[in-house]
């Protein structure tokens, strides 16, 4: 465990983790901010357990012109994707601004949060989060910057500790420590997974390389949250997406924005398009150097054949919506299924804390 004052939860849902790997695959799935459980729910019918792993998002309310260009992501303030609620809606391309407040949404998520966890639940959580300097509420292109990503002097400013951008992302980072110190008090251990898929180049905190880039923002979320606000609930997920050589779309190799194995618990990717290249699953794990691995995020899910060869992820997680696109269901079928993916039903916790298979 990175950080040594880790809370007793923390610490057992860890051990669990490092006790799965190679063994068995916890299942899970995200769900979107103002959507509560619903694709946890809608895995529950169709296959008749519950995957395990329940992952959200504190999100950002969205400020813009083409709010069905973010809807994928699921702003706090918009409907779900593929959710209609009048013929408006679709002549709108399916976008509804539902007037949820960010204060408002989070403080939902703590409860269902808590709620699942006491039902057995692990949870997982991120953050789509705006610029330092915007507070909760931007446009989506802020924060999908491309090519337009801080420059070097701007990085640099905002990584040195009492500089004004530094202040402003200080003051970002206290609103969501906030509510991960509520999950704290209840005694909800978070996998908590900031600042995913910085080896992409779409995100303002992406593609920054080298000892002063993403490294020094890791580091600094790190110490902020455990030495400044002692949060230790979390465990730190460092959730990269699986390299590409796409124009326009790279992934760049895992290893050239790694922070230290001082610094990060379970190293995870992202894995779109059905693109399971052995080398996502052996580059992470040798990386991770003994460190448990996971499918952060998933469209489609992963097939039990890839599966049988790469053995060593610990959970996978398909986002949102996308459960249900093309194949899905009857892969989400076909793993529940199986005698290697653990369901919530499959697990229980003893007095002791400790996480069991109950099957």
């Amino acid at each position: 465990m990175t950080n040594p004052k880790a809370t007793s939860e923390a610490r057992r849902l860890l051990e669990f983790l490092y006790a799965v790997q190679g063994r068995y695959l916890l299942s899970g799935q995200h769900n979107f901010i103002a959507s509560g459980s619903k694709y946890t729910d809608i895995v529950k019918e169709l296959t008749g357990k519950y995957p395990i792993v329940w992952g959200s998002d504190f999100s950002f309310c969205y400020q813009g012109a083409e709010p069905h260009a973010f809807q994928h992501c699921g702003p706090l303030n918009l409907s779900a994707p593929g959710e209609i609620a009048s013929v408006e809606d679709a002549k709108s391309r399916q976008v509804r601004f539902t007037g949820l407040k960010p204060a408002a949404a989070r403080a939902e998520l703590v409860r269902n949060a808590i709620a699942r966890h006491r039902e057995g639940f692990i949870i997982t959580l991120m953050w789509h989060a705006c610029p330092p300097g915007w507070g909760d509420c931007c446009d989506g292109r802020q924060i999908w910057t491309m090519e337009n990503r801080p420059t070097p002097q701007e990085w640099a400013a905002l990584t040195t500790d009492g500089t004004p951008l530094n202040r402003a992302w200080k003051q970002q980072a206290d609103v969501i420590a906030g509510y991960l110190q509520q999950l704290q008090d209840a005694h909800v251990p978070v996998l908590w997974r900031p600042y995913h898929e910085m080896n992409g180049v779409w995100f303002w905190w992406c593609n920054h390389p080298g000892e002063n880039g993403f490294k020094k923002l890791w580091v600094m979320m790190y110490d902020y949250y455990v030495k400044h606000h002692g949060l230790n609930n979390l465990i730190w997920v460092w959730n990269t997406n699986a390299p590409r050589d796409i124009p326009g779309d790279e992934a760049f190799p895992y290893e050239v924005f790694w922070p230290g194995h001082d610094y990060v618990d379970v190293l995870a990717a992202d894995i779109y398009w059905d693109d399971w290249k052995p080398s996502h699953h052996d580059d992470l794990l040798k990386l991770a150097n003994g460190k448990p691995i996971a499918i952060g995020e998933c469209a489609p899910p992963p097939r039990l054949d890839v599966l049988e060869k790469q053995n060593r992820w610990t959970w996978y997680m398909p986002w949102g919506n996308l459960v249900l696109w093309d194949n899905g269901p009857e892969r989400i079928k076909a793993l529940m299924a199986s005698e290697k993916v653990l369901a919530r039903e499959d697990v229980m916790i003893d007095e002791d804390g400790h996480y069991r298979i109950s099957r």
